[in-house]
């Protein structure tokens, strides 16, 4: 086990978050709306990801954007004349809610000029990190906020250096969808060493059940690798490569890196990244919602009793 003084010591203040996909399983609703800003209930996605963001100590977030994106930026400023209209009107709480997105987190916004893959998405964040380690996370997962995964993902880092990956287990027959690890077992009982990655492969070809979800804590060190990561699946620059990389190879590491670790979350996650997920998600949430469920969680059960 690594624990180096500088991995130790570091603290851990900037995310990036990428918002430049084209939604093109969400047409027509995303064709002049990014699929980040459709909401989960009466919150725009992204919204939930910068909460727990700034829930875990990272107050600088960068978001990786692409062209008709400029809502999402919209979103997390001010809106004056709308809380004008809402101070004029006396109506307290409306103003609270819009005012809460703008005061979150520092936001910045960097444009994918083309969208090539996962992986060149987090290298344009790379001259807004630097030289330090910082956290990714993906749009389309949605972590319950009573799950404090990310802050448990930066104090594995700070335990063992290096890159640090969310893993769940799930049925064979789901791996082909995601990046999936070999891994060995490590001192603690909910961290792992990662020793490959392989991206979308046939369940009988898969090393595991363990699949990566959409929260990273990566080492400086991806920057480099990634410049030189040539396309892989899809003709794309995936992540999923780079970190593979640094996980079979040492030398690639940075100074206070040692490889990549997972973190074994059994907790509760939303995928949005299709619809039938993105609908189990709104009535989970809604379900979930103290002021929306008492009337809607028995509608829900008499419609579905009323379902031939």
């Amino acid at each position: 086990m690594a624990d180096t003084t500088a991995a130790a010591n570091e603290e851990i203040t900037k995310a990036v978050i990428p918002a430049a996909g084209l939604g093109t399983r969400f047409l027509p609703a995303t064709k002049a709306t990014p699929k980040e800003m459709l909401p989960v209930v009466d919150t725009p996605a992204i919204q939930y990801v910068v909460e727990e963001a700034a829930s875990a100590g990272l107050r600088d977030v960068l978001v990786i954007t692409g062209r008709g994106k400029g809502s999402i930026e919209n979103h997390f400023d001010r809106n004056r004349e709308l809380e004008d209209a809402l101070e004029g009107k006396g109506d307290v709480e409306g103003l609270a809610l819009i005012r809460a997105s703008s005061v979150l987190a520092d936001m910045y916004y960097v444009r994918q000029g083309a969208p090539r893959g996962l992986g060149h998405a987090v290298l344009c964040a790379a001259e807004h990190v630097g030289n330090v380690p910082f956290a990714v996370l993906l749009g389309d997962d949605l972590i319950d906020r009573r799950d404090p995964l990310l802050r448990r993902m930066i104090e594995v880092r700070r335990q063992y250096g290096g890159s640090v990956v969310a893993l769940m287990e799930v049925e064979p027959q789901q791996v082909s969808s995601y990046g999936v690890v070999a891994i060995k077992p490590t001192d603690t009982e909910d961290v792992v060493a990662v020793t490959d990655m392989v991206e979308k492969p046939p369940p009988d070809e898969a090393p595991s059940n363990w699949i990566v979800i959409g929260r990273y804590v990566c080492d400086p060190a991806i920057f480099d690798v990634l410049r030189e990561t040539p396309p892989g699946r899809g003709g794309e620059i995936q992540l999923t490569d780079a970190l593979r990389t640094l996980a079979v190879d040492d030398s690639r590491n940075g100074p206070g890196g040692d490889g990549v670790h997972g973190v074994l979350f059994r907790g509760r996650r939303y995928d949005t990244g299709n619809k039938q997920d993105y609908l189990r998600t709104q009535i989970q949430f809604a379900c979930d919602r103290p002021d929306i469920a008492p009337e809607f969680v028995p509608w829900l059960r008499s419609y579905l009793d009323r379902l031939p």
